[in-house]
């Protein structure tokens, strides 16, 4: 299946990180439609969406349409892949790093997070200290940095 363009964003995937993340996608079904876009393609329009902050709709005409590339971020997600993936590509780093794979600490972190337009006023609130209207979360981190999980559910500030 040819690729419609290559390597053209800086979210664009490398073909050494490539490597490591195919094997880590579920196999394409054995049964039904073939798929029709190049699993990559998907891969870097999901990581164009994550690097750049936009909406779906705005992704580039270059990338398989927004709808297909969606479909597949929330059928990957719900399968568990997206964790997967970062699990991995964590895992790696730490042993770059001359880590063991597993933490032996971890430290529980906030992080103030900006409300979209879509978010309902509701669910939002604000956070004085960072003039931010939104969400706060809270996250555990290792020593490096890199997410473990998370602590609890995002809730509006008090």
């Amino acid at each position: 299946m040819p690729r419609r363009h290559r390597h053209r964003y800086p979210s664009d995937l490398t073909d050494a990180q490539w490597a490591l993340i195919e094997p880590l996608l579920p196999p394409a079904a054995s049964i039904g439609r073939r798929e029709k876009h190049d699993r990559r393609d998907l891969v870097d329009a999901i990581g164009y969406v994550v690097r750049n902050g936009c909406a779906w709709r705005a992704l580039p005409s270059d990338y398989p349409p927004w709808q297909t590339v969606y479909y597949y971020f929330a059928r990957w997600h719900d399968q568990g892949v997206t964790e997967r993936v970062h699990d991995a590509l964590r895992d790696q780093l730490r042993v770059q790093e001359g880590r063991d794979t597993e933490p032996t600490a971890g430290i529980i972190d906030s992080q103030s997070v900006k409300g979209a337009d879509t978010v309902p006023a509701a669910s939002r609130g604000f956070d004085m200290g960072k003039k931010i209207n939104g969400r706060k979360r809270f996250l555990v981190v290792d020593t490096l940095g890199l997410l473990l999980g998370r602590a609890g559910r995002s809730r509006e500030y008090a």
